[in-house]
C-alpha cells in the first residue's frame, strides 16, 4: 500500500540513526578547529559577498547556509548556550559531536537507543552536580578575578591583543551596571551597556565612557555642540511638513496662490520649533528627519538637533539622559525633557552624551580598531566577555580552564559508572569519554600531542589536582586557577544541559518521512547513505558554505 507522496522520501532505523548522527557531527566538526586560545578563524562569504572572518562558534554556525533540518538542531545548540550563557558555543557543539560518535559505538553494540539516551540523561545530571562540587566562590568585588575571567574569554579572539585593557573596561562597564538585591544577590543589567565601534585606531584606545556615544553630526553648521547642563529632547517624529494620508492635488493659478502655500508650509514649520524652544530643550535626538527651514529656525534659536539617530540610540539616551520619547512635537512639555552634559568630540567626530542623577543609568564602549573586519571581530569577543563576566557576577561561581574541569567530571563519572546498572553505564562511561573532547581538541589546536597531553592530565586529577589543565601558550599541564585560566561555572553546566539534550533528541529518532528530497541541493547522484539520503547535498547546503 502507497501512503506517502510520490516525491516523498523515507529513512528508517539505523539508516536514519546513521543520517541524523552523520549530519550532526558534521556541524561539530566545521567548528572544532576554533576551540580555545590557539583556535583557527573561518572565513564566511555570503550569497551577496559579505566577508565575514571569526571564530565565534555561534557566527560561524548561524552565518553558513546550512540546510539539513538535524544540522539545525545542533545550531540550536550555539544559539541557547550564546542566549543563556554567552560564551562556550563551540564547546557545546562539539560536546554534542562526540556524543553522538560514542553514541553510534554504543548502537553498532546492539545498544538500544532508550538505554543510551537514559544513562546520558543520568551522566548530564551527575556532571553538573559536580561542576557544582568544583566549582570555586567568586566575590563580585573581586576586580582582579573578574578580569582574569574576562581575559580567558577573550584569549584566541580579535580582542586578544590588547586584553589587559579591554578586560578592565569589560569589568568597569560591567560594575556600573550592577545592583544589590535585597536579598543579596547581584543583578547585571545589560541593557545599560551600549557598544559603539569605531575604525582607523588601535583596540588599545577604546575606552569607556559613563554615558552615551553619538556617531551623528549636527543638522547645522551654526548649531552650538557644548552644553555642561542641556534640556534633552529624545523625538520620535520628523520635525518636517506633514504629507497627506491619501493622494491629495492642489491647483495653483497664480504667483500669489503659490506664496500663499509656501508660506502655510513655513509658519507650520515655525510652529513646531516654537513648540521646542518653549519646552526648554537645548538639544533635540531626532529620530527621523528634520527639514532644511526648521534646522535654519533651530540654529537660530541656539538649539543642537541630530537626525536620523538610531532607534536603539534614542532608547539608550532615554536610560542615560532620563525624560520619555515623544512621538508628538505639538504636545511636548518640559516634563518629557531629559538632563544632562553633551559635547562634540572634533577628533573623533562623536557627541558625548552624560546623565546627571542618581536614577539614570547608561555605559558605552567605545571600541577601536584598525579596518572594520577587525573592529567586527573586536566586538563580538567583547560582547562574550561582557556575558561571561556579568554571569560570574550574577552567578557567583568560577572554575579553573583549559580542559581542568572535563577531565575531572569526567574520571568522577567513570566512577559513578561503577552505581548504575545494566547498558546505561556503557552509556555514562562514554559521557565521560566525550568530555575529554576539549583537552584534546584544545591540545590539538595548539599543536601539541593530544594523547601524551590527556594522560598527563588523567594522572594529575588523579593525584588530586582538580585544576590541572592545559596551558596552551606554555604546552604544559599546570593548576590553571592559579595561573588564571577561569571561566563561569554556569557557561559549563549549560553546555552539558544542552549538549546531552540536543544529543538524545537526535538518538530518539529513528524514522525521517520528507516531503521531498532530503538533500535540498543534491541531485540524487551523490551517493551517501542506504534510504535515498541522496550524500546530504554536502550536508544539504553546508557544502556551498564551508
Amino acid at each position: 500500500m502507497i501512503i506517502l507522496g510520490e516525491d516523498s522520501q523515507r529513512v528508517q532505523d539505523k539508516d536514519a540513526q546513521q543520517y541524523n548522527i552523520s549530519a550532526a557531527r558534521s556541524v561539530a566538526e566545521a567548528v572544532r578547529s576554533t576551540l580555545g586560545p590557539k583556535g583557527m578563524d573561518k572565513m564566511l562569504v555570503n550569497s551577496m559577498g559579505d566577508v565575514t572572518i571569526t571564530n565565534d562558534g555561534v557566527t560561524i554556525l548561524t552565518e553558513m547556509d546550512i540546510d539539513n533540518p538535524t544540522a539545525e538542531m545542533i545550531v540550536e545548540v550555539a544559539e541557547t548556550q550564546e542566549d543563556e550563557a554567552g560564551d562556550g558555543t563551540t564547546t557545546a557543539v562539539a560536546i554534542a559531536g562526540e556524543l553522538l560518535k560514542n553514541a553510534e559505538d554504543l548502537l553498532e553494540q546492539e545498544i538500544h537507543p532508550t538505554a543510551i539516551i537514559k544513562g546520558f540523561h543520568l551522566a548530564s545530571e551527575k556532571a553538573r552536580e559536580e561542576v557544582d562540587n568544583i566549582a570555586e566562590p567568586v566575590d563580585p568585588d573581586d576586580e582582579e578575578l573578574l578580569r582574569k575571567v574576562a581575559e580567558t574569554s577573550m584569549t584566541g579572539k580579535g580582542a586578544e591583543l590588547e586584553k589587559d585593557v579591554l578586560a578592565d573596561l569589560v569589568v568597569r562597564a560591567v560594575q556600573q551596571v550592577t545592583v544589590e538585591a535585597d536579598d543579596g544577590s547581584h543583578v547585571v543589567d545589560l541593557e545599560n551597556v551600549n557598544i559603539e565601534t569605531q575604525t582607523g585606531r588601535s583596540a588599545g584606545e577604546s575606552d569607556l565612557l559613563v554615558g552615551a556615544v553619538i556617531d551623528k553630526d549636527a543638522v547645522h553648521g551654526d548649531m552650538p555642540t557644548n552644553f555642561e547642563n542641556a534640556d534633552t529632547l529624545l523625538l520620535n517624529e520628523a520635525i518636517e511638513i506633514e504629507e497627506a494620508d491619501v493622494d491629495t492635488q492642489v491647483s495653483i493659478e497664480t504667483p500669489d496662490q503659490l506664496q500663499n502655500f509656501l508660506d502655510q508650509e513655513e509658519k507650520q514649520l515655525k510652529q513646531k520649533v516654537e513648540k521646542i524652544v518653549d519646552s526648554g530643550a537645548d538639544v533635540v535626538f531626532c529620530q527621523k528627519g528634520i527639514d532644511d527651514l526648521a534646522q535654519h529656525y533651530l540654529a537660530k534659536e541656539g538649539v543642537l538637533a541630530i537626525r536620523r539617530t538610531k532607534k536603539s540610540d534614542i532608547k539608550f539616551l532615554k536610560n542615560v539622559l532620563g525624560g520619555s520619547v515623544v512621538s508628538d512635537v505639538n504636545s511636548v512639555t518640559a516634563d518629557d525633557l531629559g538632563n544632562g552634559s553633551v559635547r562634540r568630540d572634533e577628533e573623533d567626530e562623536l557627541f558625548y552624551v552624560e546623565g546627571t542623577g542618581d536614577e539614570v543609568h547608561g555605559v558605552t564602549l567605545l571600541l577601536r580598531g584598525s579596518t572594520d573586519h577587525v573592529v567586527d571581530e573586536l566586538e563580538r569577543g567583547i560582547n562574550d566577555a561582557i556575558d561571561v563576566v556579568s554571569t560570574t557576577v550574577s552567578d557567583g561561581r568560577v572554575l579553573a580552564g583549559g580542559g581542568a574541569p572535563e577531565v575531572e567530571i569526567a574520571s568522577r563519572l567513570r566512577d559513578y559508572a561503577d552505581s548504575v546498572s545494566g547498558r546505561e553505564q556503557l552509556a555514562v562511561e562514554a559521557f565521560a569519554d566525550s568530555l575529554e573532547l576539549v583537552p584534546r581538541v584544545l591540545a590539538e589546536n595548539a599543536g601539541l600531542d593530544s594523547i601524551d597531553l590527556l594522560v598527563d592530565l588523567r594522572a594529575e586529577h588523579e593525584s588530586g589536582n582538580a585544576h590541572a589543565g592545559l596551558n596552551a601558550f606554555t604546552g604544559s599541564v599546570e593548576d590553571t586557577y592559579e595561573a588564571g585560566i577561569v571561566e563561569p561555572a554556569h557557561a559549563k553546566e549549560q553546555a552539558l544541559s544542552s549538549a546531552t539534550e540536543a544529543a538524545n533528541l537526535v538518538l530518539k529518532i529513528d524514522d525521517i518521512i520528507a516531503a521531498g528530497d532530503l538533500s535540498t541541493e543534491g541531485d540524487g547522484d551523490e551517493g551517501g547513505a542506504p534510504g535515498g539520503m541522496g550524500g546530504m547535498g554536502g550536508m544539504g547546503g553546508m557544502g556551498g558554505a564551508m
